[in-house]
């Protein structure tokens, strides 16, 4: 692989001389583009699909199959955009909306258009935190999907799991004001890391690995746990959030260099922050472009875009399952009262992130509970009771649908009150001998699941 100077074998063009950026220059650029504040207005989500067969989810589709679907959706005019995964999971994201019911009627109405597509092509959608059945392989060759892979192999399995098997419910929200309280930047972030296990827990939705039950509720958050810190991991929660991040990003490892077409492979040099490439200047300084790049190449479960991007909760079951963690998280949010009860219920969990020296999430002890136990672990579950009742409160004050209102309170109901998530519900069909989605070959069996490192263990 690669190593060394990332800037070997780079040309001097012009365009990249006058556009070079200084370490102070880079610190000032991130500083100032991590939190957008002001009133929390605007609601969005991501929404990641695992693509396959009706009724077979356990047989691959070949590339050719896929590029023709995805060609045909590319044509068609939705209100979100549509992109491709490297192992072919589609994801939709929506605009920024100024409700939460505007952000739900928008995506539904081009989730019906997709499925209605798909159907030609003898394909449809699945939402689940990580492929139950298939192994990964990746259909996306480009320079930057090859380089991302040889960087995350480094690391072990974990990383082409993560590129090719995984899928998301992805909430984006406001950063919030720039004053202190409930709704300011800095309260949401933290807000955002100390309820982020409860989203894990009551979400979970990944049980299955290669056919077999893994030992984890989110087998996705556990892949997420085993890429190296430098990338996957959270800044530090003690401190000024502008500062942390800014201080996180720029020593976080660069993943790789780009190179124009014709010039080769693009470099993956190792053990080189982007702080050091800034720093170093030789033979080339980096570029604004490098360092927007660089940002896109960082996967914390909470990244600050100007907007806050939640990135925890596995896709849900269902046409419609995506509807309630992003309603969920809205309200925890968005209304004062509700977020203040929130806080109230997480900060406890904060004690047990462990001493100051213990990995940050996902790879401290909290997420990796979360993930392996799901609402079976008692405190996160009376976390997560409360959290659900005030969320179920706020609803009708942020002027969610009816509809909206009962999918929460009946989910609350069927899972959080009783200890379950929607894990659980597919490790009872395996018991049972029933095969989800139709899906045969499934085994009671536990299998290898995909375990953090041992640096995320400490």
């Amino acid at each position: 692989m690669p190593e060394g100077d990332c800037t070997k074998h780079r040309t001097t063009r012009p365009t990249r001389a006058r556009d070079t950026v200084s370490e102070a220059e880079v610190e000032a650029l991130v500083h100032g583009i991590c939190f957008k504040t002001g009133p929390p207005r605007v609601t969005g989500v991501e929404l990641e699909w695992l693509v396959h067969e009706p009724d077979l989810p356990h047989l691959p589709v070949s590339v050719a199959r896929l590029e023709a679907a995805y060609a045909a959706l590319r044509a068609l005019p939705l209100h979100s955009a549509v992109t491709v995964e490297p192992g072919g999971q589609l994801e939709l994201s929506s605009l920024p909306a100024t409700s939460l019911a505007e952000c739900i009627s928008a995506m539904q109405a081009d989730l019906g258009v997709v499925r209605d597509a798909l159907r030609p092509h003898r394909l449809t959608l699945s939402g689940v935190g990580a492929d139950p059945w298939r192994p990964p392989a990746r259909i996306l060759r480009e320079p930057r999907y090859d380089a991302l892979e040889s960087c995350l192999d480094r690391g072990g399995p974990a990383g082409r799991r993560m590129m090719c098997s995984t899928a998301s419910v992805q909430v984006c929200l406001d950063a919030g004001y720039e004053e202190p309280g409930p709704l300011g930047y800095a309260r949401r972030w933290r807000l955002a890391h100390l309820l982020g296990p409860v989203l894990v827990a009551a979400f979970a939705n990944s049980p299955l690995q290669d056919g077999r039950p893994t030992g984890w509720r989110s087998t996705r958050q556990a892949v997420w746990a085993g890429i190296e810190p430098g990338r996957s991991g959270a800044p530090p929660l003690d401190g000024e959030p502008r500062e942390v991040w800014t201080r996180h990003a720029l020593d976080a490892p660069v993943m790789c260099v780009k190179r124009e077409p014709g010039e080769g492979p693009w470099s993956v040099p190792e053990g080189l922050s982007f702080r050091a490439w800034a720093r170093k200047g030789a033979p080339l300084r980096p570029t604004r472009e490098d360092l927007f790049y660089h940002l896109t190449t960082l996967f914390p479960p909470v990244r600050p875009r100007g907007h806050l991007e939640l990135r925890m909760v596995d896709a849900q079951p269902g046409d419609d399952g995506w509807i309630v963690p992003l309603a969920v998280t809205s309200a925890l949010f968005d209304d004062a009262e509700a977020t203040e009860t929130a806080y109230r219920a997480v900060k406890p969990l904060a004690e047990r992130y462990g001493p100051a020296e213990s990995p940050a999430a996902p790879h401290n002890p909290l997420w990796l509970d979360a993930a392996r136990h799901g609402m079976a672990d008692a405190e996160l579950r009376e976390a997560a009771v409360t959290c659900f009742a005030a969320a179920v409160a706020a609803l009708p004050r942020l002027g969610a649908p009816p509809s909206v209102q009962g999918a929460v309170a009946a989910f609350a109901e069927q899972y959080v009150a009783r200890g379950r998530c929607p894990a659980d519900d597919l490790l009872d069909a395996v018991r049972d001998g029933r095969h989800p989605h139709g899906a045969p070959g499934l085994h009671a069996r536990p299998g290898r699941p995909e375990t953090p490192g041992k640096d995320s263990r400490r």
